[in-house]
């Protein structure tokens, strides 16, 4: 290869990176979304899944790898679930995968939160401290750390808009905690509450979403 024709391959070569990195330059770099779900839950006669929406927030940093933030809400109670009440779910991590002109590929991993709104239900005994006869069920907020991994497929209708579809495993870890459970002396003794242990348990929840979001 002689001089010119090794100055004319730097000049190819230059022109190649600029190119590859104007392309990356050209992907807009923030995202914000409106999305559509349904999240599996325990239940007494077996799983079910609800309905719930939400937003989501997505900074790229390259066109391989972006940071995300996502917040969901399920409005339909349940009362026959291992954890009653709403669901709210919050997670934020990181989505990496293949982009290409008109879709991309990637697989996500978001850590945070699962919450029920009536996650536990215990007993307390109201009345005069001599005769205690007056039961109350109290609904108490239960929260387990999650982790939303899966994979996302894109579609890119335009340069602003994007079209997405989400499916995995939530995972949610619920700690120790104690119920506090109504009892009694038979025949006709008295009333009393006693606390009740509940072992630490994951559960594995299949989830999908889908949205449409604005990019600039």
């Amino acid at each position: 290869m002689n001089r010119r024709q090794m100055q004319l391959a730097i000049v190819c070569l230059l022109f190649l990176q600029l190119n590859v990195f104007a392309q990356s330059q050209d992907i807009p770099k923030f995202e914000v979304g409106a999305e559509f779900t349904s999240l599996g839950r325990d239940s007494f006669g077996g799983s079910r899944m609800d309905a719930g929406f939400g937003g989501r927030f997505t900074f790229n940093l390259n066109e391989n790898v972006a940071l995300e933030a996502a917040g969901y809400f399920f409005p339909q109670k349940c009362f026959s679930c291992a954890e009653d009440g709403r669901m709210t779910q919050v997670v934020a991590g990181v989505k990496a995968g293949k982009r290409f002109e008109k879709w991309g590929i990637f697989a996500k991993a978001r850590p945070g939160f699962v919450s029920f709104s009536e996650g536990e239900r215990d007993a307390v005994i109201t009345g005069p401290a001599n005769n205690p006869t007056t039961v109350v069920i109290q609904p108490r907020r239960v929260t387990g750390f999650a982790m939303d991994v899966g994979g996302v497929l894109e579609f890119y209708p335009t340069k602003r808009i994007v079209t997405r579809f989400d499916a995995g495993d939530t995972i949610v870890h619920f700690g120790d905690r104690v119920r506090d459970v109504l009892s009694f002396v038979p025949p006709n003794g008295p009333l009393f509450v006693v606390p009740v242990p509940r072992p630490a348990r994951t559960t594995h929840n299949f989830q999908f979403m889908a949205g449409v979001g604005f990019r600039f």
